[in-house]
């Protein structure tokens, strides 16, 4: 009975924990960015000068009603009761890697020389903190695309054919697993990094507290990324700063969009690697795998099984 009421508490746990993200101040579904989204809707919606209402605009039934919709709300919560089972129980050590940084850092090189002040070690961590994760995003989505294995993991977020801000969610459990690991790796040796060069000992509270450059960057319509507005910034801008249309080529079905766009806030690995494409440069897009692959990705269950299927077969044909 033990047994039985333990995984009961982890099911509810995990269909309560996604719904606890629109009151987090780092999701993008948080109230706030959700509000911020709908103004940067409704002025899209003015420029494109629509002739039907604007929440039938914003609330699209071909979008919101759609079959690959209700895979996405489906992985919402299954996600959810993923990450209370599985994934939060293999992170829960995570703290470990930092010390043990930190350790290796003052038997290898001795005390630091050079010591900064808590709020210093703040401002170089946050900094540090933003551009490596994006980093670790790029690359990490780089690898599901280029590597054929991972991009049957992957393949299951592109095979939604239509988009609303809870495909963010439609992550395979083994690619939900790998982007949690190597999130909690970069900000765990950040975190250890830093607390060599500080005398005292930093609150993790502290080093895990939002700041400003992701508040920013939710703000800005980053709720619109999954989504069928069209949210563009100023072609310049889109150098550095990867908009919601852009993230949207990178859902297109068009094979001149594959492999682009692969950053999370900064479009200047995209840039730097030869993978960026601007909103300017793109006339038309439709979501999804194409018309050959759709169809064996259109159920939530097929979406769980399909990349054993596939890797399964490939193995096959390989030892034959």
């Amino acid at each position: 009975m033990e047994i039985i009421s333990d995984v009961w508490d982890k099911i509810v746990a995990g269909l309560i924990l996604p719904l606890l993200d629109f009151n987090d101040p780092e999701k993008r579904l948080n109230y706030f960015y959700l509000l911020s989204s709908v103004l940067f809707a409704y002025y899209v919606y003015y420029k494109a000068k629509q002739r039907i209402p604007f929440y039938k605009y914003i609330f699209s039934k071909k979008v919101w009603l759609s079959k690959s919709a209700f895979i996405d709300y489906k992985y919402f919560f299954f996600n959810g009761i993923l990450k209370v089972a599985l994934v939060f129980p293999l992170l829960t050590y995570w703290r470990y890697l930092g010390v043990t940084i930190n350790d290796w850092m003052e038997e290898s090189f001795g005390l630091s020389s050079i010591l900064l002040t808590e709020s210093q070690i703040i401002l170089y961590y946050t900094l540090a903190l933003v551009i490596l994760l994006d980093l670790r995003i790029y690359l990490v989505h780089l690898a599901m695309h280029k590597i054929p294995f991972l991009w049957e993991f992957h393949k299951i977020h592109h095979s939604a054919t239509t988009l609303n801000p809870i495909t963010q969610y439609r992550l395979h459990p083994i690619e939900l697993i790998i982007n949690n690991l190597s999130h909690v790796f970069v900000s765990s040796f950040l975190i250890g990094f830093f607390d060599y060069f500080y005398a005292g000992s930093v609150d993790i509270i502290t080093y895990l507290e939002i700041n400003i450059f992701t508040v920013l960057f939710l703000f800005w319509g980053s709720t619109l990324r999954h989504s069928h507005v069209k949210l563009k910034y100023f072609h310049e801008l889109e150098r550095y700063l990867l908009s919601p249309f852009q993230h949207q080529v990178h859902h297109s079905n068009n094979p001149a969009h594959f492999d682009k766009n692969l950053g999370s806030k900064l479009a200047i690995w995209d840039w730097i690697f030869g993978t960026l494409i601007r909103s300017s440069e793109v006339v038309k897009i439709r979501f999804g795998l194409g018309k050959n692959e759709d169809g064996n990705y259109n159920s939530f269950f097929k979406t769980l099984y399909m990349p054993f299927r596939n890797i399964g077969r490939f193995l096959v044909r390989k030892r034959n």
